[in-house]
């Protein structure tokens, strides 16, 4: 049967949730990063499996698990990892802050360039090191890279670089170019990349293709900790399970020498959902992109509209990134929360001015969103 993704679920009675923070108000959702959309049926049906036995013992990935994510990596992103190189996690937060830890000693400083999902900005301080920073910049109509100031920022000290590609919340994916000056400048400072590909499964645009920053060449895989989880591309955050991995064996010791006795392990309804989605989610993810692709574009014509307004429409990732200097608002996630859409504050992304917009979910629920900003802008 094909995905419906105008039919969800209400998950207005589940406290805690994305819905719940604004439990009896009227106000609709589209801020924290996950989506609306169940998660696809062989994920569904594997954990349903899993539950009917009954026991939920203590247990470790096991060999068609990690065949599964081997097998994906390889065809979604043309790299062939060994399994020893995979690390499992309970998310890529966990390991943003592991990557701090494992790097360097603590007063070393780590590199980011802003905005920036906002665990970037608070790892470094969260293991004693400093935060080194550079802003992306918007010309012609694209979010690049402010070369001069990303180098200047390399000071003594900075032993990490911590890259989000495709990025959160411009939704770039960096092309080889862009990577490889990145992983050039990670060689000539001595730098370890940390490099965030969460959302490597939500590329938008025919045109684009994700690639591991890992895969340029031997050097770059030996300096490189890519993140990766299932959590994004098949709407199953709160199942906790993700994945470093780490060609180089000191650094993956390192790595693990950071996890002792402070990561726990992997829910094992993790890893059955993590398997599914590896194996069995393909036609399921195909299907998404596609609606995806058209709400952005839904988006896009609406903001383009909306006066003070604008934004560069996301290349990846189900995020639309909001300009709203222009529109002289004080508090711009504010005054839309009581417009009665809930936004992500740009200022927690460090770029105040900007709101952040999930447009994962139904589309009538965007359009009435998207409506209500409208009216709020036309009539304040």
């Amino acid at each position: 049967m094909p995905a419906d993704f105008d039919r969800l679920p209400d998950r207005r009675d589940f406290p805690g949730e994305k819905w719940g923070r604004y439990a009896g108000r009227d106000v609709l959702p589209l801020w924290v990063a996950d989506m609306d959309f169940p998660a696809p049926p062989p994920v569904l049906e594997a954990l349903a499996a899993r539950i009917s036995h009954g026991v939920f013992g203590y247990t470790h990935p096991w060999p068609s698990l990690v065949d599964a994510v081997v097998q994906s990596i390889a065809r979604n992103h043309d790299w062939m990892v060994t399994p020893e190189w995979l690390v499992w996690l309970p998310g890529v937060v966990s390991g943003l802050n592991l990557a701090c830890r494992a790097v360097g000693t603590e007063g070393d400083a780590v590199f980011t360039a802003t905005p920036i999902y906002p665990p970037f900005l608070a790892a470094p301080g969260n293991s004693g090191r400093r935060l080194a920073q550079a802003p992306l910049t918007l010309a012609d109509g694209r979010w690049l890279w402010d070369r001069a100031a990303t180098e200047a920022a390399i000071v003594p000290g900075v032993r990490l670089f911590m890259l989000c590609n495709p990025h959160n919340p411009v939704g770039r994916v960096f092309d080889e170019d862009e990577l490889r000056w990145i992983a050039g400048l990670a060689a000539r400072h001595d730098l370890i990349i940390c490099s965030d590909e969460i959302h490597c499964g939500l590329v938008l645009d025919p045109d684009k293709r994700h690639r591991p920053i890992a895969t340029l060449d031997a050097d770059t895989a030996r300096r490189t900790i890519t993140l990766i989880a299932p959590s994004k591309t098949w709407n199953i955050p709160a199942l906790y399970c993700a994945i470093a991995i780490i060609p180089d064996a000191a650094l993956r010791a390192s790595f693990r020498r950071a996890m002792r006795g402070i990561v726990p392990d992997i829910n094992v309804l993790g890893f059955v959902a993590a398997e599914a989605a590896y194996r069995d989610g393909e036609p399921w993810r195909r299907a998404l992109i596609d609606y995806l692709r058209g709400n952005r574009d839904r988006v896009s014509a609406a903001v383009a509209a909306m006066p003070g307004l604008s934004m560069v429409a996301p290349e990846a990732t189900y995020l639309a990134w909001i300009d709203c200097r222009a529109a002289g608002l004080e508090d711009p996630a504010a005054f839309f929360e009581t417009a009665g859409v809930g936004l992500s504050d740009g200022r927690a992304f460090s770029q105040p001015g900007f709101v952040r917009l999930n447009f994962g979910c139904a589309r009538a629920t965007l359009d009435e969103a998207l409506a209500r900003m409208a009216r709020a802008l036309d009539t304040r």
